[in-house]
């Protein structure tokens, strides 16, 4: 089979490479993508490679373009992205990169030390500029008390200046600007600190200030303060100073402070001029950095890659070749050769490398190829483990088999029919969206599993079809093969009366999916229902099971493990076909055989229960009497062919148990070395033999002890034995799913949506749009999103744990091969690792 069912076969090779030109080479490998490297210096520490050096250098270049990254995202300037992956630069050039970054760093970083200078300066003058304008305020209230005072020693008042005798003291003053959020602790430390002998005045500066180290908004106020003696003065400056209040000086004189006023305007407008430019000139800088910068960090990145790649090689003797090991896909043998020609001409070297395959013993990686469409389902097997080398890749089935399974629990025309729109949305706009990347992590998921989420909208309409369910309504396409014998009176007034298939029915099947007379039943549609729909997923789950068992059956023949073949697989497809599939025959049979509109002994009456039928089979009981005319069996013989079944069933198990570690503790004996080949376990052997023509490798099994082969084998029956119960058991939640969902869209309808359809006139338009939205709102939360999500994780548990239990190990390891996609794609770590 080809790639698609398994992965890809794999091959150690050992590759030589001149010094001269092993960096192209790697370059050309890197661009390919389907090459991993081993390293070959695991004991060597990172610091004492030969090419850290480069590395290092890589990594100064990289912190300088997230330097100016920053600085061209904190300016809000767009970084030209043509989605175009340059080639990795010569060796040489990283001396030409590494002048045009330094040269960038340094120019930006002398623009923002000179702009946040002139910055800071321009806030010391506004400062300035609003202690001039608040103080001149204070100034002239104090002018206007003093002419009171004058006026009242004019007019003879004597008692005025006997209660102010110290108005002709001289007082001292400081102005400054301090923080508004610390103007009441500052007034409260004033007060105590210099025992009340202080004045304070404030007024806030109305416009916010812009902190020339962050360039945050910050709001200050203007103060005055007035004291008497150098004591108190002493004492105010360390309280301001402890604050970090900052004091500017402030004439006393009104013509000094106008004269003062004047200059500060002027060098501030002389600022604003200065600072304009320089912001012009930083702007300049940083566009001109924008539409190189992604090229700039793929080309370093790219040349960072290709060094701690070359770090993995070793180096022959002479310091002149350089030997690498690598994991290659065989298919894919001849496109690495001419990448490695190529690398070796862009070089200029004379002597070509040399890829040699290897003989190992250890189990290659697996690498199943992806595209756009199948990558998605992948992951999903891919989560529950990595298979193992060359073993069955369930991803292809699981593209059928998942959205059906989710459909029969999600069936519904108008839910699947919106979930089919979202993905072929998704699917219509993938470029535009693959190219807005996002750090959401829930629309990623989504658009990564945009094939996933068509899919599984299309198969539900299937199901809603077969249903005849959209939005808890049917569709009449193909009208009712029922009519009613009674009269319309008769019906309307008996609510549980039920129609006669004899009389009622006309005997031809509907043509497409259920009628949709059952949408409008009452007492017996969830009876109905439940009959139908439990069925199908038991009958379902039965034969999802058995193809799991059979691609057990292709992992043994491939792998030729005839013992597993024989003693595993056919016990194990005995098992589930006389119990299980025994019971799915006897649901046909009673389908076929028994009808409503058939008389005795094929009549509904005499239909046997298939559970209760099942139950005696199992436990050897004698079925109870049927009612008059009825029969005991459903088909001649079966009481026989019932017993020969569950005894052969059963024999099955002790063979399952004991036949294959017997087997191989036989032939340990005989070669008293190692197993014989094909008879060692799973246990042993991951499930995975790396022997012959399908590893890639030699024969060479570690031998594990017998009691432990034994345990496994207890486990491994045990664990199927019951499973096979819990598992067909646990198809049964396609029937609860498809019962809850339909059940949740019945009640949104009548509980919800009727209320609106029954209003009339111009009122009810209104209330029919605004239940219209919360019924709309309600089916896509819940309905769509709510019981999307839980229909997905039961489908996947099924078949993470009913379907690929069955066959699937998963105990391989991913192919990581160099690739420069992936490198950029991750940035920074990804190289790293």
């Amino acid at each position: 089979m080809g790639s698609l069912f398994r992965s890809e076969e794999m091959a150690l090779c050992q590759l030589f490479l001149q010094s001269e030109a092993a960096y192209a080479c790697v370059s050309e490998l890197g661009e390919l993508g389907l090459v991993q490297f081993r390293d070959l210096n695991p004991d060597v520490n990172a610091f004492q490679r030969k090419f850290v050096n480069e590395v290092r250098r890589c990594d100064e270049m990289e912190r300088k373009l997230r330097y100016l990254e920053k600085e061209i995202k904190k300016d809000g300037i767009p970084m030209l992205d043509t989605g175009e992956s340059p080639e990795a630069p010569q060796p040489r050039e990283m001396i030409d990169l590494e002048a045009t970054f330094e040269k960038l760093e340094n120019e930006l970083r002398e623009v923002n030390q000179n702009a946040e200078a002139l910055k800071r300066n321009f806030l010391e003058l506004t400062e300035l500029k609003h202690i001039l304008r608040k103080t001149q305020v204070f100034f002239d209230e104090m002018a206007d008390n003093q002419n009171e005072d004058e006026q009242a020693q004019l007019l003879g008042e004597e008692g005025v200046r006997a209660s102010q005798p110290g108005q002709n003291l001289k007082l001292g003053f400081v102005a400054g600007v301090i923080l508004r959020e610390r103007l009441p602790a500052f007034e409260r430390m004033l007060w105590r600190a210099c025992r009340g002998n202080v004045f304070l005045r404030q007024a806030m500066i109305e416009t916010p200030l812009e902190d020339p180290t962050n360039g945050d908004q910050v709001h200050k106020s203007v103060f005055i303060i007035f004291f008497q003696g150098d004591q108190l003065k002493t004492r105010v400056k360390k309280i301001c100073e402890g604050f970090r209040a900052t004091l500017y000086p402030c004439p006393e004189a009104p013509a000094d402070r106008r004269e003062m006023a004047m200059g500060v305007m002027t060098r501030i407008e002389d600022l604003n001029t200065v600072l304009g430019q320089t912001q012009d000139h930083r702007h300049r800088v940083l566009v001109a950095a924008a539409k190189n910068l992604k090229n700039w960090f793929v080309k370093v990145r790219k040349i960072k890659a290709i060094y701690h790649t070359l770090n993995l090689f070793n180096l022959d003797v002479t310091q002149k070749c350089l030997i690498a090991e690598c994991w290659v896909p065989l298919l894919d043998f001849e496109t690495i050769q001419l990448a490695l020609r190529r690398g070796t001409e862009r070089s200029g070297s004379s002597v070509p490398p040399i890829l040699n395959r290897m003989q190992t013993f250890e189990n290659p990686p697996t690498y199943n190829r992806t595209n756009k469409f199948t990558k998605a389902f992948q992951a999903l097997i891919d989560a529950y483990g990595v298979a193992s080398y060359r073993e069955m890749n369930p991803a292809p089935y699981t593209i059928i088999t998942f959205p059906f399974l989710f459909a029969v629990m999600f069936g519904d025309l108008g839910h699947g029919a919106i979930m089919a729109l979202f993905g072929l949305w998704m699917i219509r706009k993938e470029k535009g969206l693959a190219a807005q990347k996002t750090d959401n992590e829930i629309w990623n998921i989504f658009f990564g599993g945009r094939y996933i989420i068509f899919l599984m909208g299309v198969f539900s309409m299937y199901t809603g079809l077969i249903y005849n369910d959209i939005f808890s309504k049917s569709l009449n396409i193909f009208g009712s093969h029922w009519h009613m014998s009674y009269n319309k009176s008769t019906v309307m007034e008996n609510k549980f009366l039920q129609l006669s298939p004899k009389v009622d029915y006309e005997g031809a099947p509907y043509p497409f999916g259920m009628d949709p007379i059952w949408q409008v039943a009452g007492a017996n549609k969830i009876i109905f229902h439940n009959a139908y729909k439990m069925k199908i997923s038991i009958i379902f789950g039965v034969i999802h099971m058995i193809f799991g068992v059979v691609m057990s059956w292709h992992n043994h023949t491939y792998f030729r493990n005839r013992i597993s073949l024989i003693y595993e697989f056919i016990p194990q497809l005995i098992f589930l076909l006389l119990l299980f599939f025994y019971m799915v025959l006897l649901m046909f049979i009673k389908w076929i055989k028994f009808a409503a509109t058939n008389e005795k002994p094929y009549s509904e009456a005499c239909a046997p229960s298939i559970l209760i039928t099942f139950i005696d089979m199992v436990l050897f009981n004698t079925p109870k009497p049927p009612p008059d005319h009825c029969e005991t069996y459903m088909f001649f013989g079966q009481h026989f062919i019932q017993v020969l079944f569950v005894l052969v069933a059963v024999g099955c198990i002790p063979v399952m148990l004991l036949a294959k570690p017997l087997l191989i503790m036989q032939a340990r004996k005989q070669a008293n070395v190692q197993p014989i080949a094909g008879a060692t376990s799973d246990a042993e052997t991951g499930g995975v033999s790396n022997g012959g023509s399908h590893g890639g490798g030699g024969g060479h099994e570690e031998e594990e002890e017998l009691s432990e082969i034994f345990i496994h084998q207890s486990i491994h029956t045990i664990e199927y034995v019951l499973g096979s119960v819990s598992h067909t058991a646990s198809y049964l939640r396609l029937w609860a799913l498809s019962l809850a969902h339909a059940q949740l869209a019945e009640v949104l309808w009548t509980m919800v949506l009727s209320i609106g359809l029954k209003q009339e006139g111009p009122v009810g338009g209104i209330v029919l749009t605004c239940v219209f939205a919360f019924w709309a709102i309600l089916t896509v939360g819940i309905l769509v999103l709510m019981e999307g999500l839980s229909a997905f994780l039961h489908t996947l548990r099924l078949h993470w744990v009913e379907f690929q239990s069955k066959f699937y190990k998963g105990q391989g390891y991913a192919f990581q091969p160099f690739s420069f996609d992936a490198i950029i794609e991750n940035g920074a770590a990804a190289a790293e690792e």
